[in-house]
């Protein structure tokens, strides 16, 4: 399986096109995907990424909810209400949707993010602080655990 991993910092040109980093673009072709599987982060100020892989994925845990839950229209409406299919062009690139932007505070450049599976796409100086407020809760983290381990 290939992995989206790493970040890459690209500009946005004046008519919303941003290309995607030519290793993003590496596993989207191996996974079969000429366009990129979009949506409004559910946790983040960002927008969460992937191709054919993520939107299978997505499929795949709606199939296992109860077909007429309040969670699964809940998550449903999260989800695939907001989503959207970017075409990647021929020189790599996709035009972000003013909904898209709107949500992650994007405006002249973006921070691609791998997270594995998917990625994400930030405004750069919301992603610094949120990668500062991370690295803060993996050393709390760590440190629970090691405290745990220490117990038994």
């Amino acid at each position: 399986m290939q992995l989206f991993l790493s970040k890459f910092r690209n500009k946005i040109d004046n008519k919303g096109r941003v290309s995607i980093p030519a290793q993003f673009r590496n596993v989207l072709l191996k996974d079969n995907s000429q366009k990129i599987f979009c949506y409004p982060s559910l946790d983040a100020e960002a927008i969460d990424a992937g191709g054919e892989n993520l939107a299978s994925n997505i499929y795949e845990l709606m199939d296992n909810l109860d077909p007429y839950s309040d969670e699964r229209d809940i998550l449903s409406t999260a989800l695939f209400g907001l989503s959207e299919e970017l075409k990647i062009d021929n020189d790599g690139r996709v035009i972000l949707s003013k909904p898209l932007i709107d949500h992650a505070h994007i405006y002249d450049e973006v921070i691609f993010v791998g997270l594995g599976e998917k990625f994400q796409i930030w405004e750069p100086n919301r992603f610094d602080a949120y990668l500062i407020e991370a690295q803060k809760k993996v050393k709390e983290q760590r440190s629970l655990l090691s405290k745990r381990n220490v117990g038994n």
